[in-house]
Protein backbone atom coordinates (compact mmCIF):
# COMPACT_ATOMS: atom_id res chain seq x y z
CA UNK A 1 0.00 0.00 0.00
CA UNK A 2 1.62 3.26 -1.18
CA UNK A 3 2.21 6.10 1.80
CA UNK A 4 2.01 9.84 2.32
CA UNK A 5 3.87 12.12 5.05
CA UNK A 6 2.18 15.78 5.52
CA UNK A 7 4.76 18.16 6.80
CA UNK A 8 2.54 21.09 8.85
CA UNK A 9 4.10 24.60 9.23
CA UNK A 10 1.83 27.76 11.12
CA UNK A 11 -1.60 28.03 12.36
CA UNK A 12 -4.48 25.62 13.24
CA UNK A 13 -6.10 26.03 10.31
CA UNK A 14 -3.05 24.70 8.41
CA UNK A 15 -3.19 21.87 10.80
CA UNK A 16 -6.79 21.77 9.96
CA UNK A 17 -6.43 21.43 6.38
CA UNK A 18 -3.60 18.63 7.14
CA UNK A 19 -5.97 16.55 8.32
CA UNK A 20 -8.15 17.14 5.80
CA UNK A 21 -5.68 16.66 3.24
CA UNK A 22 -4.71 13.23 5.24
CA UNK A 23 -8.42 11.99 4.83
CA UNK A 24 -8.53 12.34 0.72
CA UNK A 25 -5.27 10.45 0.91
CA UNK A 26 -6.58 7.27 2.50
CA UNK A 27 -9.64 7.75 0.52
CA UNK A 28 -7.51 6.80 -2.07
CA UNK A 29 -5.68 4.03 -0.82
CA UNK A 30 -2.40 5.88 1.20
CA UNK A 31 -1.98 5.37 4.65
CA UNK A 32 0.80 7.28 7.00
CA UNK A 33 4.15 6.71 7.17
CA UNK A 34 6.28 6.59 10.06
CA UNK A 35 9.38 8.90 8.26
CA UNK A 36 9.55 11.28 5.41
CA UNK A 37 12.20 8.51 3.63
CA UNK A 38 9.44 5.77 3.89
CA UNK A 39 6.63 8.09 1.82
CA UNK A 40 5.62 7.52 -1.42
CA UNK A 41 4.08 10.92 -1.24
CA UNK A 42 5.21 14.11 0.76
CA UNK A 43 3.40 16.90 1.01
CA UNK A 44 4.43 20.79 2.76
CA UNK A 45 1.73 22.33 4.16
CA UNK A 46 3.14 25.78 4.56
CA UNK A 47 2.67 29.21 5.75
CA UNK A 48 3.47 32.94 4.99
CA UNK A 49 2.60 35.08 7.96
CA UNK A 50 6.19 35.12 8.67
CA UNK A 51 9.44 34.77 6.97
CA UNK A 52 10.91 32.37 9.25
CA UNK A 53 8.36 29.44 8.39
CA UNK A 54 9.39 29.87 4.64
CA UNK A 55 13.04 29.55 4.89
CA UNK A 56 12.04 26.34 6.33
CA UNK A 57 10.15 24.86 3.81
CA UNK A 58 12.91 25.92 1.35
CA UNK A 59 15.36 24.16 3.39
CA UNK A 60 13.20 20.82 3.22
CA UNK A 61 12.63 21.19 -0.54
CA UNK A 62 16.38 21.10 -0.53
CA UNK A 63 16.20 18.13 1.63
CA UNK A 64 13.76 16.27 -0.21
CA UNK A 65 15.58 16.59 -3.41
CA UNK A 66 18.28 14.64 -2.40
CA UNK A 67 15.64 12.30 -1.30
CA UNK A 68 13.67 12.31 -4.53
CA UNK A 69 17.28 11.86 -6.38
CA UNK A 70 17.33 7.94 -4.68
CA UNK A 71 13.33 7.62 -5.26
CA UNK A 72 12.79 9.22 -8.28
CA UNK A 73 9.01 7.80 -8.06
CA UNK A 74 8.32 10.01 -5.01
CA UNK A 75 5.58 12.74 -5.62
CA UNK A 76 6.26 16.32 -3.57
CA UNK A 77 3.48 19.16 -3.53
CA UNK A 78 3.50 22.15 -1.90
CA UNK A 79 0.34 23.36 -0.52
CA UNK A 80 -0.99 26.11 1.52
CA UNK A 81 -0.35 29.89 2.10
CA UNK A 82 3.05 29.75 0.47
CA UNK A 83 2.10 27.72 -2.70
CA UNK A 84 -0.58 30.24 -2.78
CA UNK A 85 1.64 33.27 -2.84
CA UNK A 86 5.09 32.44 -4.23
CA UNK A 87 3.93 29.27 -6.64
CA UNK A 88 6.51 30.89 -9.63
CA UNK A 89 9.59 30.85 -7.07
CA UNK A 90 8.62 27.51 -5.63
CA UNK A 91 8.66 26.26 -9.60
CA UNK A 92 11.92 28.34 -10.12
CA UNK A 93 13.78 27.01 -7.06
CA UNK A 94 12.16 23.04 -7.01
CA UNK A 95 11.29 22.50 -10.56
CA UNK A 96 11.50 18.54 -8.96
CA UNK A 97 8.18 19.46 -7.21
CA UNK A 98 5.14 17.83 -8.85
CA UNK A 99 2.34 19.67 -7.25
CA UNK A 100 1.54 23.04 -6.19
CA UNK A 101 -2.36 23.04 -3.68
CA UNK A 102 -3.77 26.52 -3.03
CA UNK A 103 -5.38 27.28 -0.16
CA UNK A 104 -9.19 26.56 -1.80
CA UNK A 105 -8.12 23.37 -3.12
CA UNK A 106 -7.60 21.58 -0.22
CA UNK A 107 -10.50 18.98 -1.50
CA UNK A 108 -8.77 18.63 -4.87
CA UNK A 109 -5.38 16.94 -3.61
CA UNK A 110 -6.17 13.32 -4.12
CA UNK A 111 -7.14 14.30 -7.74
CA UNK A 112 -3.86 16.77 -8.55
CA UNK A 113 -1.79 13.75 -7.17
CA UNK A 114 -3.46 11.33 -9.51
CA UNK A 115 -3.08 13.91 -12.33
CA UNK A 116 0.83 14.00 -11.26
CA UNK A 117 0.82 11.04 -11.33
CA UNK A 118 -0.57 9.50 -14.26
CA UNK A 119 0.49 12.87 -16.37
CA UNK A 120 3.85 13.05 -15.11
CA UNK A 121 3.57 16.74 -14.85
CA UNK A 122 3.30 19.42 -12.61
CA UNK A 123 -0.24 19.57 -10.93
CA UNK A 124 -1.45 23.19 -10.36
CA UNK A 125 -4.51 24.86 -8.72
CA UNK A 126 -3.98 28.48 -7.23
CA UNK A 127 -7.15 30.00 -8.07
CA UNK A 128 -9.19 31.77 -5.37
CA UNK A 129 -13.26 32.79 -4.92
CA UNK A 130 -13.61 36.13 -5.79
CA UNK A 131 -16.57 36.32 -4.28
CA UNK A 132 -17.16 38.05 -0.37
CA UNK A 133 -19.35 35.79 0.94
CA UNK A 134 -18.73 33.19 -0.92
CA UNK A 135 -20.31 29.56 1.04
CA UNK A 136 -17.90 26.63 1.86
CA UNK A 137 -19.24 23.29 1.05
CA UNK A 138 -16.26 20.91 -0.14
CA UNK A 139 -15.60 19.78 3.41
CA UNK A 140 -14.73 16.12 3.00
CA UNK A 141 -18.15 13.95 3.62
CA UNK A 142 -15.56 11.32 5.68
CA UNK A 143 -14.25 13.91 7.49
CA UNK A 144 -17.24 13.97 9.94
CA UNK A 145 -16.53 10.23 10.05
CA UNK A 146 -12.86 10.55 11.03
CA UNK A 147 -10.92 8.86 13.89
CA UNK A 148 -11.99 9.61 17.40
CA UNK A 149 -9.90 12.23 18.76
CA UNK A 150 -10.87 13.93 22.57
CA UNK A 151 -9.86 17.44 21.11
CA UNK A 152 -11.07 18.45 17.52
CA UNK A 153 -10.62 21.88 15.21
CA UNK A 154 -13.99 22.45 12.99
CA UNK A 155 -13.49 25.06 10.77
CA UNK A 156 -16.55 27.04 10.31
CA UNK A 157 -14.74 30.31 8.41
CA UNK A 158 -12.37 30.72 5.75
CA UNK A 159 -10.58 33.84 4.22
CA UNK A 160 -10.87 37.55 5.59
CA UNK A 161 -11.90 40.99 4.07
CA UNK A 162 -10.06 43.29 7.05
CA UNK A 163 -7.01 43.69 4.78
CA UNK A 164 -4.46 44.98 7.61
CA UNK A 165 -1.80 46.15 6.17
CA UNK A 166 0.88 43.89 7.59
CA UNK A 167 -0.90 40.57 6.71
CA UNK A 168 -0.89 38.60 3.62
CA UNK A 169 -3.82 36.21 4.85
CA UNK A 170 -6.44 37.57 2.23
CA UNK A 171 -4.11 37.46 -0.84
CA UNK A 172 -3.72 33.28 0.30
CA UNK A 173 -6.77 32.67 1.25
CA UNK A 174 -9.38 34.90 -0.47
CA UNK A 175 -11.94 37.04 0.64
CA UNK A 176 -14.14 35.50 3.89
CA UNK A 177 -16.71 32.94 3.63
CA UNK A 178 -18.30 31.08 5.65
CA UNK A 179 -19.40 27.36 6.03
CA UNK A 180 -23.53 26.67 6.50
CA UNK A 181 -24.62 26.82 10.46
CA UNK A 182 -25.89 22.86 9.87
CA UNK A 183 -23.00 21.44 8.25
CA UNK A 184 -21.11 22.33 11.37
CA UNK A 185 -24.01 21.30 13.60
CA UNK A 186 -23.63 18.08 11.57
CA UNK A 187 -19.81 17.88 12.10
CA UNK A 188 -20.07 18.24 15.78
CA UNK A 189 -22.54 15.91 16.47
CA UNK A 190 -20.32 13.47 14.81
CA UNK A 191 -17.45 14.02 16.51
CA UNK A 192 -19.49 13.96 19.70
CA UNK A 193 -20.93 10.49 18.74
CA UNK A 194 -17.20 9.47 18.26
CA UNK A 195 -16.04 10.75 21.89
CA UNK A 196 -14.99 14.27 21.03
CA UNK A 197 -15.68 16.31 24.05
CA UNK A 198 -13.77 19.45 23.34
CA UNK A 199 -13.81 21.45 19.91
CA UNK A 200 -12.14 24.59 18.57
CA UNK A 201 -13.78 26.64 16.04
CA UNK A 202 -11.38 28.41 13.64
CA UNK A 203 -11.78 31.18 11.45
CA UNK A 204 -9.43 34.03 10.43
CA UNK A 205 -12.24 36.54 12.16
CA UNK A 206 -13.74 33.69 13.70
CA UNK A 207 -16.35 36.19 15.35
CA UNK A 208 -17.55 37.94 11.76
CA UNK A 209 -18.99 34.29 10.88
CA UNK A 210 -22.20 34.32 9.19
CA UNK A 211 -22.83 37.45 7.79
CA UNK A 212 -23.86 36.44 4.14
CA UNK A 213 -25.03 32.82 4.59
CA UNK A 214 -27.40 31.99 2.42
CA UNK A 215 -30.17 30.58 5.18
CA UNK A 216 -29.78 34.53 6.24
CA UNK A 217 -27.12 35.63 8.61
CA UNK A 218 -26.01 33.77 11.87
CA UNK A 219 -24.41 35.93 14.40
CA UNK A 220 -21.52 34.17 15.91
CA UNK A 221 -23.31 33.78 19.24
CA UNK A 222 -25.92 31.87 17.89
CA UNK A 223 -24.14 29.04 16.18
CA UNK A 224 -22.11 28.77 19.67
CA UNK A 225 -25.69 28.57 21.04
CA UNK A 226 -26.65 25.46 18.42
CA UNK A 227 -23.47 23.88 19.38
CA UNK A 228 -23.23 24.25 23.20
CA UNK A 229 -26.54 22.36 23.34
CA UNK A 230 -25.28 19.21 21.75
CA UNK A 231 -24.58 16.21 23.70
CA UNK A 232 -21.68 14.93 24.23
CA UNK A 233 -19.63 17.94 24.05
CA UNK A 234 -17.78 18.88 27.03
CA UNK A 235 -16.45 22.35 25.92
CA UNK A 236 -16.48 24.90 23.37
CA UNK A 237 -13.13 27.19 22.00
CA UNK A 238 -13.15 29.44 19.38
CA UNK A 239 -9.95 31.55 17.65
CA UNK A 240 -9.23 34.21 16.44
CA UNK A 241 -11.82 37.06 16.94
CA UNK A 242 -11.57 40.59 15.84
CA UNK A 243 -11.57 43.40 18.15
CA UNK A 244 -14.09 45.42 16.04
CA UNK A 245 -16.62 42.52 15.55
CA UNK A 246 -16.63 41.53 19.55
CA UNK A 247 -20.00 42.28 20.51
CA UNK A 248 -22.18 42.54 23.41
CA UNK A 249 -24.42 39.17 22.58
CA UNK A 250 -20.44 37.26 22.31
CA UNK A 251 -19.75 38.39 25.81
CA UNK A 252 -23.02 37.39 26.83
CA UNK A 253 -22.77 33.94 25.19
CA UNK A 254 -19.41 33.53 26.74
CA UNK A 255 -20.98 34.27 29.98
CA UNK A 256 -24.29 32.24 29.83
CA UNK A 257 -23.04 29.01 28.32
CA UNK A 258 -21.41 26.50 30.33
CA UNK A 259 -19.60 24.50 27.64
CA UNK A 260 -17.83 28.06 26.13
CA UNK A 261 -14.88 27.98 27.89
CA UNK A 262 -13.69 30.73 29.94
CA UNK A 263 -10.85 31.89 27.89
CA UNK A 264 -10.46 34.57 24.86
CA UNK A 265 -7.28 35.18 22.32
CA UNK A 266 -8.10 38.87 21.33
CA UNK A 267 -5.26 40.02 19.29
CA UNK A 268 -4.73 43.96 20.50
CA UNK A 269 -1.49 43.92 17.88
CA UNK A 270 0.29 47.53 19.45
CA UNK A 271 -0.90 49.42 21.81
CA UNK A 272 -0.76 53.02 19.81
CA UNK A 273 -3.71 54.13 17.77
CA UNK A 274 -1.48 55.93 15.37
CA UNK A 275 -0.02 52.63 15.11
CA UNK A 276 -3.58 50.62 14.74
CA UNK A 277 -4.40 52.67 11.88
CA UNK A 278 -1.80 52.22 9.99
CA UNK A 279 -2.00 48.57 10.46
CA UNK A 280 -5.66 49.06 9.76
CA UNK A 281 -6.89 47.81 12.38
CA UNK A 282 -10.26 48.83 12.91
CA UNK A 283 -10.63 49.47 16.30
CA UNK A 284 -8.63 51.90 18.99
CA UNK A 285 -6.80 51.34 22.34
CA UNK A 286 -9.35 52.55 23.74
CA UNK A 287 -11.85 50.37 21.87
CA UNK A 288 -10.32 47.44 22.74
CA UNK A 289 -9.85 47.83 26.68
CA UNK A 290 -13.63 48.27 26.94
CA UNK A 291 -14.32 44.99 25.30
CA UNK A 292 -11.67 43.56 27.92
CA UNK A 293 -13.64 45.49 30.88
CA UNK A 294 -16.60 43.82 29.61
CA UNK A 295 -15.47 40.84 29.55
CA UNK A 296 -13.81 40.59 32.74
CA UNK A 297 -17.19 41.68 34.43
CA UNK A 298 -19.58 39.79 32.97
CA UNK A 299 -16.77 36.59 33.21
CA UNK A 300 -14.72 37.27 36.25
CA UNK A 301 -12.42 34.41 36.18
CA UNK A 302 -11.40 34.88 31.82
CA UNK A 303 -8.10 34.53 31.04
CA UNK A 304 -7.63 36.82 28.14
CA UNK A 305 -4.60 36.38 25.51
CA UNK A 306 -3.10 38.35 22.93
CA UNK A 307 -1.22 38.74 19.66
CA UNK A 308 1.41 41.85 19.54
CA UNK A 309 4.12 43.32 16.79
CA UNK A 310 6.80 45.55 17.46
CA UNK A 311 8.85 47.36 15.50
CA UNK A 312 5.94 47.72 12.90
CA UNK A 313 7.14 50.79 10.25
CA UNK A 314 7.74 54.12 11.77
CA UNK A 315 6.99 52.91 15.25
CA UNK A 316 8.90 55.04 17.84
CA UNK A 317 10.23 55.00 20.86
CA UNK A 318 7.31 56.65 22.48
CA UNK A 319 4.70 54.57 20.28
CA UNK A 320 6.78 50.99 21.78
CA UNK A 321 6.60 52.58 25.45
CA UNK A 322 2.55 53.23 24.69
CA UNK A 323 2.33 49.18 23.80
CA UNK A 324 4.10 48.42 26.69
CA UNK A 325 1.86 50.85 29.01
CA UNK A 326 -1.44 49.02 27.68
CA UNK A 327 -0.33 45.77 28.30
CA UNK A 328 1.08 46.57 31.83
CA UNK A 329 -2.61 48.14 32.20
CA UNK A 330 -4.79 45.37 30.77
CA UNK A 331 -2.47 42.24 32.42
CA UNK A 332 -3.01 39.57 29.64
CA UNK A 333 -2.82 35.60 30.91
CA UNK A 334 -0.22 35.26 28.14
CA UNK A 335 0.95 36.59 24.16
CA UNK A 336 2.23 35.65 21.37
CA UNK A 337 4.92 38.11 20.72
CA UNK A 338 6.32 38.96 17.39
CA UNK A 339 9.12 41.30 15.13
CA UNK A 340 7.59 43.08 12.51
CA UNK A 341 8.40 40.56 9.29
CA UNK A 342 7.69 42.58 6.44
CA UNK A 343 5.39 40.36 3.71
CA UNK A 344 6.04 40.24 0.24
CA UNK A 345 2.85 42.17 -1.61
CA UNK A 346 1.34 44.06 1.64
CA UNK A 347 1.43 47.62 2.02
CA UNK A 348 3.31 47.64 5.18
CA UNK A 349 6.16 46.15 3.36
CA UNK A 350 6.38 49.28 1.37
CA UNK A 351 6.34 52.15 4.01
CA UNK A 352 9.14 53.80 4.39
CA UNK A 353 10.93 54.13 7.89
CA UNK A 354 11.37 50.30 8.35
CA UNK A 355 12.52 49.82 11.75
CA UNK A 356 16.26 48.16 12.25
CA UNK A 357 16.16 44.56 12.56
CA UNK A 358 18.49 45.44 15.81
CA UNK A 359 15.78 47.66 17.11
CA UNK A 360 12.90 45.04 16.56
CA UNK A 361 14.52 42.73 18.55
CA UNK A 362 15.60 44.37 21.77
CA UNK A 363 11.35 45.76 21.59
CA UNK A 364 10.65 42.27 21.37
CA UNK A 365 12.74 41.62 24.21
CA UNK A 366 11.61 44.05 26.64
CA UNK A 367 7.68 43.02 25.79
CA UNK A 368 8.69 39.43 26.41
CA UNK A 369 10.23 40.53 29.68
CA UNK A 370 7.25 42.44 30.66
CA UNK A 371 4.55 39.78 29.32
CA UNK A 372 6.62 36.55 31.22
CA UNK A 373 6.66 39.04 34.30
CA UNK A 374 2.25 39.52 34.29
CA UNK A 375 1.69 36.26 33.26
CA UNK A 376 3.68 34.39 35.83
CA UNK A 377 2.08 37.29 38.49
CA UNK A 378 -1.30 36.21 37.67
CA UNK A 379 -0.92 32.34 37.91
CA UNK A 380 0.91 32.59 40.96
CA UNK A 381 -2.09 34.39 42.45
CA UNK A 382 -4.21 31.47 41.10
CA UNK A 383 -2.10 29.05 43.58
CA UNK A 384 -4.74 26.96 45.76
CA UNK A 385 -7.88 27.68 43.12
CA UNK A 386 -9.09 24.54 41.95
CA UNK A 387 -10.17 23.74 38.37
CA UNK A 388 -11.60 21.81 35.86
CA UNK A 389 -9.04 19.86 33.92
CA UNK A 390 -9.99 17.67 30.48
CA UNK A 391 -7.17 14.60 31.01
CA UNK A 392 -5.40 14.50 27.49
CA UNK A 393 -2.86 11.89 28.36
CA UNK A 394 0.61 11.71 30.31
CA UNK A 395 2.64 14.76 29.84
CA UNK A 396 5.21 15.23 27.66
CA UNK A 397 7.39 17.24 30.26
CA UNK A 398 7.09 14.22 32.99
CA UNK A 399 5.54 10.98 31.87
CA UNK A 400 5.27 10.27 35.55
CA UNK A 401 2.51 12.73 35.50
CA UNK A 402 -1.07 13.56 33.67
CA UNK A 403 -1.50 16.81 31.66
CA UNK A 404 -4.80 18.65 30.64
CA UNK A 405 -6.27 22.21 30.24
CA UNK A 406 -7.87 24.01 32.30
CA UNK A 407 -11.25 26.26 31.11
CA UNK A 408 -9.10 29.21 31.17
CA UNK A 409 -6.76 27.23 28.65
CA UNK A 410 -3.97 26.73 30.92
CA UNK A 411 -1.95 23.57 31.06
CA UNK A 412 -2.09 21.78 34.68
CA UNK A 413 0.45 18.63 34.81
CA UNK A 414 -0.86 15.95 38.34
CA UNK A 415 -0.53 13.03 39.43
CA UNK A 416 -3.05 10.52 38.24
CA UNK A 417 -4.23 7.17 37.30
CA UNK A 418 -3.64 6.33 33.65
CA UNK A 419 -8.05 5.65 33.62
CA UNK A 420 -8.52 9.49 34.04
CA UNK A 421 -7.46 10.23 30.54
CA UNK A 422 -10.80 11.75 28.73
CA UNK A 423 -12.40 12.73 31.93
CA UNK A 424 -12.43 16.09 33.28
CA UNK A 425 -11.48 16.06 37.02
CA UNK A 426 -11.02 19.15 39.81
CA UNK A 427 -7.37 20.24 40.51
CA UNK A 428 -6.12 22.59 42.93
CA UNK A 429 -3.19 24.60 42.13
CA UNK A 430 -0.11 23.77 43.80
CA UNK A 431 2.98 25.08 42.26
CA UNK A 432 2.50 28.35 39.55
CA UNK A 433 5.09 28.62 36.35
CA UNK A 434 4.85 30.47 32.99
CA UNK A 435 3.19 27.39 31.07
CA UNK A 436 0.65 26.93 33.93
CA UNK A 437 0.49 24.66 37.10
CA UNK A 438 1.54 21.57 38.40
CA UNK A 439 -1.59 20.47 41.46
CA UNK A 440 -3.14 17.62 42.73
CA UNK A 441 -6.56 15.84 42.21
CA UNK A 442 -8.93 16.78 44.75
Amino acid sequence: MPRYTILTWGCQMNEEDSEQMSLYLQERGYEPAEQVEDADVVLLNTCSVRRKPEDKVFSTLGHLRQLKQRKPQMVIGVCGCMAQLRADEIRQKAPFVDMIVGTAHVAQVGALLEEAIQKRRLAMRLDLPERKGAIVTDIPERKVDRAPKLKAFVPIQYGCDKFCTFCIVPTTRGRERSRPTADIVEEVRRLAERGTKEITLLGQTVNSYGKNLLEGRVPFARLLKLLNDIDGIERIRFTSPYPRDFRDDLISAIAELPKVMEHVHLPLQSGDNDILKAMRRLYTVEQFEEIVGKLRERVPNIAITTDIIVGFPGETDEQFENTLRVVERIRFDGAFMFAYSPRPGTPAAQMENQVPRAVKQERLQRLIELQNRITCEINSAQVGRVFEVLVEGPSQKDPTKLAGFTRENKMMHFVGGRELAGQIVRVRADEAHLWGFYGTVV
